[in-house]
């Protein structure tokens, strides 16, 4: 082979490969790009779909008074009873054989950690109060129960209301993944996570 000919069969090779180069190149800057891309997006500060509220107040007040006022209905935190009220499912005959002001033990509860489903049947009248129920109770059996509580509020103006300490979101409708997200985000977190 002449030194001519091998000069031209480099060239092509040179040539042909090149193409081959750039693009492969630019395949791995753009996989670089979508990596840090994904990255910066998982580490991205979520804005969460609850309100938050400062409380300005852990005491206990007597339980023949009323424990309020509170910075929003249903109450995030405050003022409260000694005694929290029991994990578990309430239901609107069960609240009349309740002491009065119930909140002032669902706030103790809030402050040992427990996230509340606050929920009125009556909010949405196309909206059947056992379906409102069964997806709270539904929600509830998923996370075992421990420090959750669904209890009959009819002061709210949604059918469901859900609370944690210092946190507060509202249920036009039924969302379980929305529900769900509440309880893994706030459950246990409260000044007294321990608490029973």
């Amino acid at each position: 082979m002449s030194r001519q000919t091998k000069t031209l069969k480099n060239r092509r090779t040179s040539k042909g490969l090149s193409p081959y180069w750039i693009w492969g190149g630019a395949g791995v800057a753009l996989l670089v790009i979508i990596g840090i891309f994904v990255l910066t997006q998982q580490n991205a500060p979520r804005l969460e779909p609850w309100q938050t509220f400062v409380i300005d107040s852990r005491d206990h007040v007597r339980s023949d008074q009323p424990p309020g006022p509170y910075a929003s209905d249903p109450p995030t935190g405050g003022k409260h009873f000694e005694s929290p009220l029991p994990a578990g499912f309430y239901y609107p005959e069960e609240v009349a054989n309740l002491p009065p002001y119930p909140e002032g033990y669902l706030v103790h509860s809030m402050e040992h950690g427990y996230v509340i489903f606050w929920y009125n049947c009556d909010a949405d009248p196309d909206l059947s109060c056992t379906q409102l129920q069964q997806s709270i109770q539904q929600v509830m059996d998923e996370y075992g129960g421990d420090k959750l509580i669904a209890f009959p509020w009819a002061s709210i103006q949604e059918p469901l209301a859900m609370t944690s300490w210092g946190r507060l979101q509202r249920f036009q409708a039924i969302d379980l993944d929305a529900m769900r997200y509440f309880v893994e985000s706030n459950r246990y977190k409260a000044p007294e996570p321990n608490g029973m």
